[in-house]
């Protein structure tokens, strides 16, 4: 099967790999589609407490967003045919075959007309799970810092769910275009403007009741610890690329901000109610930022781009 390793920083190898084999209770899907993320990129720049891997990475690894049909069964309830997202036991992802078992896996429409956009309910999984860990957001001041697709999810469901106001973030003023379409009430440009400032401007000087940090850079969430109100909530959820970095830890004490942040695969249990929302129109327009669609065989021109933050260059995926 076709298969990418990332050999050593910045270089992606292609190789021809064993298709490996389900046990009982999983299924072998045969991917049509694997998206990038924002967590690949350290490790494939090799930046912070990612330069600390082993190179070669493993084949096939850390690819988690995966859409493809089911080729062999050994589940009982899913059946060999069926069009899935699925997520990759061990993060296997960036591979031709994978291998997945329940809750990671989500039935999509077997005639979708787009199914490279569906792929955008693995990353809206993790927001779900994100947003089950703390309190609602009704008719609250809220801020995302950061706005690759993480952030625009985030936009754009913080605003579905009843937000009082939105205000995203983002050093590229392309990206806040796209914040706009997702529900941002106002955007600030952090390369020109002093993000503190607008925001009290934008707030009255009530700032932020919820406030997401979606970037790992140190000043991102710096920032974010800074637009929060007396007893107002900080989202940690870019992942850090370091394991010790600077954060005003005193100021953010003396505020009593609460601090929550989740990470993992134990998003899952949300994937059908993801896949659901992208399907039936609650969250169907982000499938629009799954952008650019590039052929497998591109994946050293697609890795480059997504680590340069190529204009319009958000949930970039490869088709099989």
């Amino acid at each position: 099967m076709r298969a990418i390793e990332i050999s050593e920083p910045r270089k992606i190898t292609m190789l021809d790999a064993p298709i490996p084999e389900p046990a009982d209770g999983q299924a072998l899907v045969k991917c049509s589609h694997v998206a990038l993320c924002g967590s690949n990129m350290g490790q494939y720049t090799g930046v912070g407490v990612w330069g600390n891997l082993a190179f070669p990475n493993p084949t096939g690894w850390a690819g988690h967003e995966n859409i493809g049909t089911i080729v062999q069964s050994r589940c009982d309830e899913w059946e060999e045919g069926t069009l899935v997202l699925a997520q990759p036991i061990g993060y296997f992802g960036f591979a031709e075959y994978i291998i997945a078992e329940p809750p990671g896996i989500a039935m999509l429409p077997q005639d979708a007309t787009d199914v490279a956009g569906l792929i955008v309910a693995q990353p809206l999984a993790t927001v779900l799970r994100a947003m089950d860990q703390t309190e609602g957001v009704v008719n609250q001041r809220c801020a995302v810092i950061g706005q690759g697709p993480m952030g625009l999810i985030w936009t754009h469901v913080l605003w579905h769910m009843g937000a009082k106001q939105v205000i995203a973030t983002d050093l590229l003023d392309w990206r806040l275009e796209w914040s706009k379409r997702y529900g941002a009430a106002a955007v600030i440009d952090a390369s020109k403007h002093d993000v503190v400032e607008q925001v009290k401007e934008l707030t009255g000087g009530e700032m932020i009741d919820f406030c997401v940090s979606a970037a790992s850079e140190t000043d991102a969430l710096t920032t974010a610890s800074k637009l929060v109100r007396r007893a107002g909530r900080l989202f940690v959820f870019g992942m850090p690329d370091y394991d010790d970095q600077a954060f005003p830890w005193h100021a953010t004490f003396r505020n009593e901000t609460r601090i929550i942040n989740c990470v993992g695969p134990e998003c899952a249990p949300y994937f059908q109610t993801a896949a659901d929302m992208v399907v039936d129109g609650r969250a169907s327009v982000l499938a629009s930022m799954v952008t650019p669609r590039m052929p497998w065989d591109e994946a050293p021109e697609a890795f480059e781009m997504y680590a340069e933050c190529a204009k319009d260059s958000l949930k970039l995926t490869l088709e099989l």
